[in-house]
């Protein structure tokens, strides 16, 4: 950090963008169709940051896309919604805001670039709670063709684990891909292969650069932001780093840090989240810079020992930038004929619940001592399962892989496991007794609309099955992580304030480097995004009003 009035620039903008994902491009556009001359500063040599390598979905309340698929909204309902699951962590007015601004921002994306957005039948993740949708409030990104970014295209972030060029509505819904991608229909896949077409957060974060690179805005790749440049009492700027030297990037009407969350910065993680360690599904880039850069200038903190968990696999010698890999799993919670226990083979958790509300559960904590009530856990199952569907990479007819455990009997599946014989055959002995009967008694897996609606939905239950037929198989489980949902607090308008509530004049924050309104929770699919890219666009204006410094 610079405090002072001797800062000399080496190039000069109105409103400096920290951070290429959806967040960071969106601010950009938007201040820069408000007349503002916009930089994008990127630490890595890619564009895309953590958008790039999600699903790409969008939680937008009362988009104009729902009605194509026979589904509405109503205000009131989405702030109720929003105001229960924020469990008080969010101002009242971040909460109108966004629910006001989210529409306005997607409209004004599909208006302005090259995006065609279209709504999911997936429902709300709490679909009982009062003002949800049973679908309708998730949008995404149809597929983008890819080689329309020209020399770009090798400079866009690739994507990690979901690489296959479905659209989530496809994966989730149409055709089930998540227990049987045999049903997508391979001509599909061909044509947008032979056009380079790209899905999810691919199609999201190239329309965006491909509308950046309309405008002529520049973006900086490997241009690491290093510290705020403080001068007046106001952010002027930013320092960075290129090439062994140091560079100073004044920013005339703001900052804005989109850099992403903290969640690789082990010394941050272990400062604010704590618990066990997290295996992140993010970039290995996002390691905190703007929290620390917020932190040098006073901003007030929130949200900070949250996370946005997603349980997670892995699978030996997968990597992606050098570190190993963490792949999402899906029918491996959802499906029926399995169930999740710890090292005492205890089940723990609805398995069909939410990613967010499942993987909190890793971070509880035993009455006994400092260890980790649920972790170790396995992911266990029987031939009925493991003949049907999908396990992490592994088909039904492939041989078992080395990662995957198994046993002729679930006493000798614990015994490899290392967990408690005992509690593993009265689980499982319990979990069928469920079965028969139609009911989860203990956690309730299959009673909500959303389990059904991730569950396999061709299954006599598309949650609940027996686990009696050998082989049995046990699943490594891990604690992963989308990002962090802690950072600055920002006011209505983005702004970043400082400890005593005021604005930090100059700075403003959007996406994961931000204090999340979500607080615990996870409002539906693309409840990362949505708000991301929804204080981008309002940041963007903002910056774009503000008085010259």
């Amino acid at each position: 950090m610079f405090f002072g009035k001797s800062q000399r620039w080496n190039s000069e903008a109105d409103l400096v963008v920290i951070g290429s994902g959806a967040a960071g491009m969106t601010a950009a556009l938007r201040a820069h169709d408000a007349g503002a001359k916009v930089v994008i500063i990127e630490s890595t040599a890619l564009v895309g940051g953590t958008t790039a390598v999600s699903g790409g979905g969008i939680w937008v309340p009362l988009n104009t896309r729902m009605s194509e698929r026979g589904f509405t909204d109503d205000r009131a309902d989405a702030l109720q919604y929003c105001r229960t699951l924020s469990a008080g962590r969010a101002a009242d007015d971040l909460i109108e805001t966004f629910v006001d601004q989210a529409s306005p921002m997607l409209d004004y994306l599909e208006a302005h670039t090259p995006l065609r957005f279209k709504c999911m039948t997936a429902p709300d993740y709490h679909p009982e709670v009062l003002g949800a949708r049973k679908g309708g409030r998730s949008v995404e990104a149809q597929p983008f063709e890819a080689g329309t970014l020209g020399d770009w295209r090798k400079r866009l972030r690739p994507a990690s684990a979901l690489a296959f060029p479905t659209t989530l509505q496809e994966a989730f819904d149409d055709f089930q891909a998540f227990y049987r991608p045999w049903n997508i229909p391979q001509d599909v896949v061909a044509e947008r292969m032979n056009k380079g077409q790209v899905t999810l957060g691919q199609a999201l974060a190239a329309g965006l650069l491909r509308a950046v690179l309309d405008r002529k805005i520049p973006i900086l790749l490997e241009h690491p932001a290093q510290s705020l440049v403080v001068e007046d009492g106001r952010v002027q700027g930013v320092r960075v780093q290129h090439m062994g030297a140091q560079l100073a990037i004044r920013g005339k009407r703001g900052v804005l840090l989109a850099s992403g969350g903290f969640e690789w910065n082990e010394d941050l993680r272990q400062k604010f989240i704590g618990g066990p360690k997290v295996s992140p599904n993010s970039p290995p880039s996002t390691q905190g810079d703007g929290l620390l850069m917020a932190m040098e200038v006073g901003a007030d903190l929130a949200n900070m020992n949250e996370l946005w968990h997603y349980p997670s696999i892995s699978i030996p010698g997968e990597t992606y930038e050098s570190k190993p890999l963490m792949r999402a799993i899906k029918a491996e919670r959802s499906g029926p004929h399995i169930i999740w226990v710890n090292a005492r083979g205890r089940r723990f958790v609805n398995e069909a619940a939410n990613y967010n509300s499942m993987g909190r559960m890793f971070f509880t904590m035993r009455t006994d001592g400092p260890a980790m009530e649920n972790l170790p856990a396995w992911a266990v199952f029987d031939a009925q399962f493991r003949k049907r569907y999908v396990v992490g990479t592994t088909m039904p007819e492939d041989p078992d892989p080395a990662y995957l455990l198994r046993s002729d009997t679930l006493e000798g599946l614990a015994a490899q496991a290392g967990i408690d014989p005992v509690g593993l055959a009265q689980t499982v002995a319990r979990w069928n007794a469920f079965v028969a009967e139609g009911k989860d008694a203990d956690f309730g897996k299959g009673d909500s609309a959303f389990d059904r609606y991730q569950g396999d939905r061709q299954a006599a239950h598309p949650n609940l099955g027996s686990i009696v037929q050998a082989p049995f198989y046990a699943l490594a489980l891990h604690p992963g992580a989308l990002g962090t949902k802690g950072g600055p607090r920002t006011d209505k308008h983005a702004r970043v304030l400082n400890v005593r509530g005021q604005p930090i004049a100059g700075l403003y924050a959007a996406g994961n480097v931000a204090a999340s309104m979500c607080g615990p929770s996870y409002y539906g699919v693309g409840s990362t995004l949505g708000p991301a890219m929804t204080w981008g666009f309002i940041a963007g204006a903002h910056a774009a009003s503000a008085r010259t410094a």
